[in-house]
């Protein structure tokens, strides 16, 4: 096999960040209820924690920037009279959070202002709701926001409905009567429609403001549990479920089709639950798996989800939460960090980052992603008006201003497109094309100055003939240049400037010099010139020998840096670090 072909991409080296435990969010007690929920909730500002309380049920609100140790006693948000279920965070809110709970209630609750862990007081005031939702008779086991339209509620009971909230207003709008009890849901960007998941092995697409399916089939045949997500403004949504034979498995759905895209793609026989996070701005699907402590996380790309990395910790997680993407750091190219639970004792949090060494703003890694403004208020949603919500410019959050927006209406050109913004960065991206050759840059430098030197020592003899001996020379040395760089011109001028004159020749007429016989007015220039095209034809064939041997020991390397990565599997953070940066090494040699 002379070489291997790579899929480029921007997030293909992407990889996941452990954070030392001082830096965690110690002294934890995660619920231990057995309802499936992520049990972590995040925004730019706090993590929402289900929280394991007697006397009813609560939940933990920790600031992010809170780190370390919580001191045994902490205010706790209570009201539940039974275990809290889920949470859910306003997204254009970041101090409103909706929480469901085993009593079969909906509540919502507003973080105070400068709002602590870390007070004086021996017993921290808890904080209470500012308003109750009942109109369902059974437990409800998930909350979740509309990502368009403000103060819009969705919850999921085991009473078979999902009722839709007009939160400001305090009332249930409407009401979709599910067959059965709901695993999981997921909104579209614009809010039209929702996606669930059910304990009857089917998949549902609600038209939610007709209060009816808008399509129903068959998902995954396993027995245990499968989650959906949609895939933000794509016309798609991915499924993660089990086999009959208890196989984990990802699947890739358009709405109306009762057939996943490409199948159902297995993943493993690990027998937790993999819950599914979508980064829309840069189109990459997060895997976390629920008892096990690997992150795995795919590319979605010509309707196909192509396999990036895999983030692996010995460290089980029970639940994990995804931080909206205008919360990442983007000084450390972080493009995506995630909170999971350990020993239901501390949260981690894992920042997934680009490796990159630039210390200016990388626009080409930052489109642009959805902003703190909706797209359309609750009235107009419910009226039947559509709307997305503005995005925001990360380079403005960069230079440490205010958010800049930009359209509402922006579509990236392509998956992973640069920012509508026009910047000279984007333009770059069709460079990888020509680097098809991956021939390695020392062996094309030491072929150009050989042949230069030929061709400058010819010259030096003093051969009488400006024309035909000069092209006969400089056609192999314009054939030699092109190796290096996509851009043909900017190897040619080494060897025009041993020899000046030359130059007017070689612009005017190369294809009439080529063709043109050899000079007969000096006696040795004829057998000058075959002599010396004589030697450059052997150079160019050793140095293309040269080529292929090292291209074979870049082969060679590549399976022994894969060979390393299965020895090492799980080990420490210094090895698979190293092993990345020999995958980079290797890829800049390619390239």
């Amino acid at each position: 096999m002379a070489g291997r072909f790579v899929r480029a991409s921007k997030y293909r080296h992407v990889f996941g960040k452990s954070t030392r435990k001082e830096f965690c969010y110690d002294n934890l007690r995660i619920s231990r209820n057995a309802w499936d929920t992520n049990l972590v909730k995040a925004n730019p500002d706090y993590l929402a924690v289900n929280w394991e309380a007697s006397g009813g049920g609560a939940f933990a609100v920790i600031p992010l920037n809170e780190k370390g140790k919580l001191p045994d006693v902490i205010p706790l948000f209570r009201g539940h009279t039974a275990a809290v279920l889920d949470t859910d965070w306003n997204p254009f809110n970041d101090r409103l959070i909706a929480s469901a709970s085993d009593d079969g209630k909906v509540m919502l609750w507003e973080v105070p202002k400068d709002f602590t862990l870390l007070g004086d007081a021996e017993e921290p005031a808890d904080v209470y709701p500012v308003a109750k939702l009942s109109a369902h008779s059974r437990k409800v086991g998930q909350v979740l926001f509309n990502p368009a339209a403000e103060n819009i509620l969705a919850s999921a009971s085991g009473d078979l409905t999902i009722k839709v909230w007009d939160v400001g207003a305090g009332s249930a709008a409407l009401t979709l009567k599910h067959p059965d009890v709901v695993q999981s849901l997921s909104w579209s960007a614009s809010g039209t429609f929702l996606v669930t998941t059910s304990r009857d092995k089917k998949l549902r697409v609600w038209d939610v403001r007709q209060e009816r399916p808008a399509h129903e089939g068959p998902g995954h045949e396993g027995a245990k549990n499968s989650r959906a997500v949609w895939l933000g403004e794509q016309n798609r949504f991915a499924t993660t479920g089990f086999s009959k034979m208890s196989d984990r498995q990802l699947a890739l759905w358009e709405p109306g089709n009762n057939t996943p895209i490409g199948g159902f793609n297995n993943l493993d026989s690990i027998s937790g639950v993999c819950m599914p996070f979508w980064d829309d701005s840069c189109n990459c699907l997060y895997l976390a798996g629920k008892g096990d402590g690997n992150i795995r996380y795919f590319e979605y790309e010509n309707d196909k989800f192509e396999f990036l990395s895999e983030y692996k910790s010995p460290e089980p997680q029970r639940g994990i939460a995804f931080l909206p993407k205008r919360g990442v750091n983007v000084h450390e190219n972080e493009v995506m960090r995630a909170f999971k639970t350990v020993n239901d004792a501390y949260i981690e949090p894992i920042s997934f980052t680009v490796p990159r060494r630039a210390e200016t703003f990388q626009s080409d890694i930052y489109p642009p992603a959805v902003g703190l403004k909706a797209g359309v208020s609750a009235g107009e949603w419910l009226s039947g008006k559509t709307g997305l919500p503005p995005k925001i410019d990360f380079e403005s959050v960069y230079d440490g201003g205010a958010p800049v927006e930009v359209p509402a209406n922006y579509r990236p050109s392509a998956p992973l497109a640069s920012p509508s913004l026009p910047k000279p960065t984007p333009k770059k991206e069709p460079e990888p094309a020509p680097a098809t050759p991956r021939s390695p840059p020392t062996t094309t430098k030491e072929q150009t100055r050989s042949i230069a030197a030929i061709a400058s020592k010819y010259d030096d003899d003093g051969v009488d003939d400006d024309t035909s001996s000069f092209e006969e020379v400089s056609k192999p040395l314009q054939r030699s240049a092109l190796p290096p760089s996509p851009t043909k011109t900017t190897s040619a001028p080494a060897p025009r400037a041993a020899s000046p004159v030359k130059s007017p020749t070689y612009a005017s007429a190369p294809a009439a010099a080529i063709s043109a016989p050899p000079p007969t007015g000096g006696s040795a220039g004829g057998p000058r010139v075959e002599s010396t095209l004589e030697q450059i034809k052997q150079l160019i064939e050793t140095q293309t020998q040269m080529i292929t041997a090292q291209g074979q020991q870049i082969n060679h390397l590549t399976s022994e840096v894969d060979g390393l990565k299965k020895r090492v599997g799980s080990g420490s953070q210094d090895q698979r670090e190293r092993i990345r940066q020999l995958e980079l090494e290797l890829e800049e040699l390619r390239s």
